[in-house]
């Protein structure tokens, strides 16, 4: 790699102190975003939400663990499928390395697919990791938070997703869900975000964002699933498709996903 503009030390200096003031001004815009996202008005949880934990039976108020506020992976694991999500597994590397701290924030943390429990530890031990994961199989809880989508929705070839109509691309989508529980025991919806949305947890982007050759997702979809896979599978070949799923070079596919905005 060769760049383009080689300067002096004083060069690089005022150059840089242009782009500081630029950062700075990102950064006050953040700032005030998280502001505004804590003032959105919430939905009080009328629906009783049943889901199969480690613990047997829980419901979403088991699900926070003491603490007044969960944050809900809706990890995109469909019933059937081998492995969890690509893109989804890469959220997940990040959030783990999270929690020790985030607890201490009085935030609980639990990943929600519709597998069956059973493959969902299975995957769960291979990738090694620690936090809590539910099934939400024979729950609406899924379709109520539009990462999941009927049979009905597909036939027609357009899904609810990101606040808006859009083509049908997979059954099962990604995203996360944030939720209060007063005390009284009330729980209330206070956010959802998905998409790029999910983007701002990726440690790993924003150190690559911040070297020469950035994130370099150059094609053939412009998006992590250009590069990323599970943590253990680097340097064992394969590649993503235009849904998410990892393909081996034998052919075989896994994960789903969701095309150009799995992030």
């Amino acid at each position: 790699m060769q760049h383009n503009r080689i300067v002096t030390r004083d060069e690089w200096l005022v150059a840089r102190k242009q782009l500081l003031s630029k950062e700075k001004e990102l950064t006050r815009l953040r700032d005030e975003l998280s502001r505004q996202r804590r003032e959105l008005p919430w939905v009080k949880v009328d629906k009783r939400y049943v889901f199969d934990g480690p613990n047997g039976k829980e419901t979403l108020a088991d699900l926070f663990d003491g603490r007044s506020q969960l944050i809900v992976n809706h990890f995109m694991f469909g019933p059937g499928r081998k492995e969890g999500c690509v893109g989804c597994s890469f959220g997940a590397d990040h959030a783990e390395a999270a929690l020790i701290h985030v607890r201490h924030r009085d935030v609980s943390y639990v990943a929600i697919s519709r597998a069956p429990l059973a493959e969902i530890e299975a995957f769960k031990e291979r990738m090694g990791w620690t936090f809590k994961w539910v099934s939400s199989f024979g729950s609406d809880f899924n379709y109520d938070f539009h990462v999941s989508f009927t049979q009905d929705e597909i036939a027609k070839g357009k899904v609810y997703y990101n606040y808006e109509m859009s083509d049908f691309v997979t059954e099962e989508n990604h995203g996360a869900s944030v939720f209060y529980q007063d005390d009284n025991g009330e729980i209330f919806h206070t956010y959802s975000q998905y998409a790029r949305g999910g983007e701002a947890i990726l440690g790993a982007y924003a150190l690559l964002d911040i070297t020469p050759k950035g994130r370099e997702e150059t094609g053939p979809r412009f998006n992590l699933t250009d590069w990323v896979r599970h943590h253990d599978r680097y340097g064992d070949g394969g590649s993503g498709d235009p849904t998410g799923r990892y393909r081996s070079n034998k052919g075989s596919d896994t994960c789903c996903g969701s095309g150009k905005e799995h992030v």
